[in-house]
């Protein structure tokens, strides 16, 4: 039987059961002092003033920052097509409207120049992805904002531990989203958070959050409810449980040591794939991200080949993503050329805390023998 080797997968170990069994006992499973406790540790760790606040998913983070921002029908987002369907689906359930972008062709990272090609009079703000953890050309992205008087939602699902300019992401930016669900770089099984200096816009966050009722965070942290309250906005029952929260903060002890896993895995496949002229891979800054995902392009059309080939050998593999603006939903009547020749050449190949060294050399051992057919 051929040995499967996943592409990503949830590495969780006594620390996390011991977690959720502590809130099992506790019998206290909602929102609670677990995710008090996980936002104020999430503060310390990125070594930040701002505040955090958890709710139940990465693509809540990002609807409630655009919702409390005041994003609505009518309005714009700019936001790279190169990305996964969540990021279109949060600006479009605010009622705005996401605007496809094209990518950089060293990082699928936003093209800024692109971007402005796509400015009108209804354009609000823009959210750049940090593909594959990176957002190391964010400046460009802050300056043009600044021109035009744009919001910047940072969606940085895939980039929790990493550092950009010396400093945490989440401590810098202006709003920044991250995820936290089950194959993430920090996972507390789902759940996001929205880290931000605009203490106005949290505030709301924490209402929206808790369907909109007023201050209930407060009660929820010392395990009580609001019986009487006042309702002024939109809501959404957005809130993280302390099962979500507990598991977490055991994810958060361990996330030093996780990095420099990640790194290492992503470093051996850079130096066991140098010279394989079909095999590109991102220009990416692996000293200070903490890659969620490892991709390359696979040059000369043999992608499919290449995938086809290593899913034969029980090497799962992805492709991240489908460009959203070629989807039903966000179809664009204009062509975006870079992110459409790479969706056609990027392969992610497998990365998680798990994978082994011995698992690792068979996988590129399989690109080899491809390559060199």
């Amino acid at each position: 039987m051929i040995e499967k080797i996943r592409l990503a997968k949830s590495t969780i170990g006594a620390e996390e059961k011991q977690a959720v069994l502590r809130v099992l006992d506790n019998e206290y499973l909602g929102m609670g002092e677990e995710v008090r406790l996980f936002e104020q540790e999430l503060q310390e760790y990125l070594q930040t003033g701002r505040e955090v606040v958890c709710v139940n998913t990465g693509t809540a983070a990002l609807h409630l920052a655009l919702h409390c921002l005041g994003l609505h029908e009518g309005d714009e987002v700019l936001v790279p097509t190169i990305t996964y369907v969540a990021s279109f689906q949060a600006i479009s359930a605010t009622g705005a409207r996401p605007v496809a972008c094209d990518v950089r062709e060293d990082t699928l990272f936003i093209d800024v120049d692109d971007a402005k090609k796509r400015l009108t009079a209804n354009t609000r703000a823009i959210m750049p992805v940090h593909y594959a953890s990176d957002s190391r050309h964010i400046q460009g992205v802050y300056d043009f904002a600044a021109e035009h008087d744009l919001k910047v939602i940072e969606d940085a699902a895939h980039s929790f531990g990493s550092k950009r300019d010396g400093v945490a992401v989440g401590d810098c930016g202006e709003t920044v989203c991250f995820s936290f669900d089950g194959i993430k770089n920090l996972t507390s099984g789902e759940g996001g958070a929205v880290v931000s200096d605009d203490t106005d816009l949290l505030a709301l966050i924490r209402d929206a959050r808790l369907l909109g009722v007023e201050k209930d965070t407060e009660k929820r942290y010392s395990g009580r409810r609001s019986w009487e309250f006042d309702v002024k906005q939109q809501g959404f029952r957005y809130h993280m449980s302390n099962i979500m929260a507990a598991i977490g903060r055991a994810q958060l002890g361990k996330i030093d040591r996780a990095a420099l896993t990640r790194q290492g895995i992503v470093k051996r496949y850079l130096s066991r794939l140098d010279g394989l002229v079909d095999i590109v891979p991102l220009q990416l800054d692996y000293d200070n991200i903490v890659p969620h995902l490892f991709v390359v392009k696979v040059k000369g059309g043999k992608r499919d080949g290449l995938r086809d080939y290593l899913v034969g050998h029980g090497i799962e593999c992805g492709v991240h993503y489908q460009p959203n603006h070629l989807l039903t939903r966000f179809r664009s009547d204009y062509r975006l050329p870079v992110a459409e020749k790479a969706y056609g050449e990027i392969l992610s190949l497998p990365l998680h805390l798990d994978l082994s060294v011995s698992q690792q050399e068979t996988i590129v051992t399989r690109i080899r023998e491809f390559c060199g057919r």
